[in-house]
């Protein structure tokens, strides 16, 4: 990285401060007490000011939701990850804006769903639907007022399909995912496709509840997944 302009002023003042400093010493040329003091505070500040400089010309840039890569044009950067045995709730970003989260307190056990709108990235509605204690009907229903161009992002918590039936789960394949048709009791899953998709989606990640792989007593680790979501074009 290259320093900026004010760093390189830095590194100037402080060479011609510590050229100096040692020129004096070299002919023990003598100083004023208070001149000397001025001198070394400025010495202080310089070399102060250059490491911060250093430091923040060093450090890696940040990409919208934390991910590893800046996204191209006409795309939506977007990280999830499920959530983690029954303790801690899944999270979703889309564009650096945290759409659902344990500390948003819009998450719940079952299959956790944000809606985004595919031309202007704009949050429209999240919600969740509890496939252990709760019915399947509500899900289904919610799935099928889903506009086309609509971004469906999803994450399971604890356990996100005993409840699951058919119809359910022809419905979310119809979104792009193929995991779906294979989602079982406590699997770890996350998902982003869209209304009206016409190819499986490339977004998608699965993993299942194995007694002798888990990583949680009755659970999977965690699964995450980040990446660009093209923009959908008129």
């Amino acid at each position: 990285c290259f320093l900026t302009g004010a760093a390189k002023l830095v590194v100037v003042i402080a060479i011609f401060l510590l050229t100096f400093y040692v020129i004096s010493q070299v002919f023990e040329i003598k100083m004023d007490a208070n001149l000397g003091h001025i001198f070394g505070n400025l010495l202080v500040v310089s070399s102060k000011i250059l490491v911060y400089f250093l430091l923040k010309a060093t450090k890696p840039p940040r990409y919208k939701c934390g991910i590893s890569k800046a996204c191209p044009e006409k795309h939506f950067a977007f990280k999830m990850s499920s959530g983690a045995a029954n303790v801690v709730g899944p999270k979703i970003c889309v564009e650096d804006n945290v759409l659902m989260s344990g500390v948003k307190n819009n998450v719940g056990r079952g299959i956790n769903m944000a809606l985004v709108n595919g031309k202007t990235g704009e949050l429209l509605d999240t919600k969740f639907f509890d496939m252990w204690g709760g019915d399947v009907a509500p899900l289904i229903e919610f799935l099928k007022t889903i506009q086309d161009g609509t971004i469906v992002l999803m994450a399971t918590y604890d356990d996100g399909a005993t409840k699951l039936n058919e119809e359910a789960r022809r419905l979310i394949a119809e979104l792009g995912s193929t995991s779906i048709t294979n989602l079982g009791f406590r699997d770890n899953w996350v998902f982003c496709g869209g209304k009206g998709i016409k190819t499986k989606s490339p977004f998608e990640q699965h993993i299942k509840n194995n007694k002798d792989t888990n990583k949680y007593e009755g659970w999977p680790e965690v699964v995450e997944m980040e990446g660009c979501i093209p923009q959908k074009q008129d």
